[in-house]
């Protein structure tokens, strides 16, 4: 039996997005990597600062760059807000995290961070 055209038409359409969607994540990491870079070197301790990269890098944590500098963002803030960082992990693992997301966790509270 034959595909219909238009499922064919759909399968080509789903590719091309995907396709633009991960060129959008190498885009995005070429934007966020500098501010991140110069966070840590110029030992910024702007929270709003911080945290306005943390919320546009969460978002795009399924690429692995993008992870890899959510992660390096993480390490330099835990020292500045370790109860902020915390939630930060957390939320990503609320978002991305296969394991987390296989037992159905919500976000959780954090009580015994400095």
């Amino acid at each position: 039996m034959k595909k219909p055209a238009t499922a064919l038409w759909k399968k080509t359409e789903i590719r091309q997005l995907a396709k633009r969607i991960n060129e959008l994540a190498s885009e995005a990491a070429m934007v966020y990597l500098p501010e991140v870079d110069d966070i840590i070197l110029s030992k910024c301790k702007d929270k709003h600062r911080i945290e306005t990269l943390l919320d546009g890098i969460l978002g795009i944590c399924w690429d692995k760059t993008m992870l890899g500098l959510f992660k390096k963002l993480c390490k330099y803030y835990y020292d500045i807000d370790p109860r902020a960082t915390v939630e930060y992990v957390h939320i990503y693992r609320d978002m991305w995290d296969e394991e987390s997301l296989a037992k159905g966790s919500g976000v959780r509270r954090i009580k015994n961070v400095k």
